[in-house]
């Protein structure tokens, strides 16, 4: 696989137009199970098919259980950065509800583990809405996440994919459905709680202190082409997208061969005005009339049109050409969205 990875980014080395990488991202899967071998073998590549900026935010994405101390130590002793830890509650009623590898003491051990081998930028995932998480349960994992001086939060709301085992749960009467009421009223105790600890609620899930901002997941929502390395990956150039081979077997075969495998869509004015609104009208940067109407008349008329109800409504606010939503609106981002495409 890292040999594959490896030949990826040779062939798709002129993607970025040699663009200075200014954050570098391992996600997806376990990319923790890489070894410190591996993870330089993957950066020397980079840095000879890329420039790297200086100060480039580097990520991993990791679950409690992969960061013993000799990991946190080899993670260390590698140009990653910042590490992304997968925590999701810090009560096992909870983790074993989400079937989690992972148990309360572990989520609490590799925070302060990483802290201490000096990993201070650190983000942490939490998800809210299940069946098993109270709203004082909820409060108590807000609070455990500011005990710990976690400079980054980012939080989701439990959702029931089709075709999964919670979905089977839920329609055999084993699992609760989410409750949209409790799920609501734990984002907004999280609004709350989050803003009077001085974080910026910057993107509908994330959360951070003045600094600490994701830039990789930033570059992401204003629309920064990038590039995707490995099975599944996608990559985004403003004008079309592609998806690599989800399947493992088949993307290392096809790159042993020295053959790309990813399919392409071009994409249309519509999907590109689109694909605008789902990532900037979830932020605070929220969405540009100027840059609208870059589109054509047409598309601002349509966003002037859709948007005045949730401007009267509340649910939007307007600022100049700037239009975002309010803390009542993020309850509805989804279809608010949903209402402002364009077909």
């Amino acid at each position: 696989m890292v040999q594959a990875i490896l030949q990826e980014l040779t062939l798709q080395k002129d993607y970025l137009k040699g663009a200075t990488l200014d954050t570098i991202y391992f996600g997806g899967g376990t990319p923790s199970l890489l070894t410190q071998q591996d993870l330089l073998n993957i950066f020397e590549k980079i840095n000879q098919v890329h420039p790297v900026a200086s100060n480039a935010e580097i990520t991993l994405e990791a679950n409690p259980d992969d960061l013993s101390t000799e990991k946190l130590t080899e993670l260390k002793n590698t140009p990653i950065n910042r590490l992304s830890i997968g925590i999701q509650s810090f009560f096992e009623k909870d983790l074993t509800f989400m079937n989690r590898a992972h148990n309360a003491t572990e989520a609490k051990n590799c925070i302060q583990n990483a802290q201490s081998i000096g990993f201070n930028n650190l983000t942490i995932d939490l998800i809210y809405g299940t069946p098993t998480t109270s709203n004082e349960m909820w409060q108590q994992n807000i609070q455990t996440a500011l005990d710990f001086n976690i400079p980054h939060i980012s939080c989701y709301c439990m959702t029931v994919e089709p075709n999964t085992a919670l979905d089977h749960f839920v329609k055999k009467g084993k699992a609760d459905p989410v409750d949209e009421e409790k799920a609501a009223q734990q984002f907004e105790m999280l609004m709350t709680d989050l803003k009077s600890a001085g974080y910026e609620h910057y993107e509908i899930s994330n959360f951070a202190k003045s600094g600490w901002h994701a830039r990789h997941n930033s570059n992401y929502w204003l629309g920064t082409d990038y590039l995707g390395i490995g099975p599944s990956a996608h990559s985004f150039n403003g004008k079309s997208r592609q998806w690599n081979v989800a399947n493992n077997a088949q993307y290392i075969k096809a790159l042993t061969a020295q053959e790309t495998a990813f399919e392409v869509e071009t994409l249309s004015k519509e999907q590109q005005y689109n694909e605008y609104i789902l990532t900037a009208l979830r932020t605070k940067w929220g969405c540009d009339l100027a840059k609208i109407e870059n589109w054509g008349q047409a598309f601002k008329h349509h966003f002037e049109k859709i948007s005045k109800s949730y401007l009267t409504n509340q649910l939007i606010q307007q600022k100049n050409n700037i239009f975002t939503l309010t803390d009542k609106g993020k309850l509805l981002a989804d279809r608010i969205a949903l209402e402002l495409f364009m077909d």
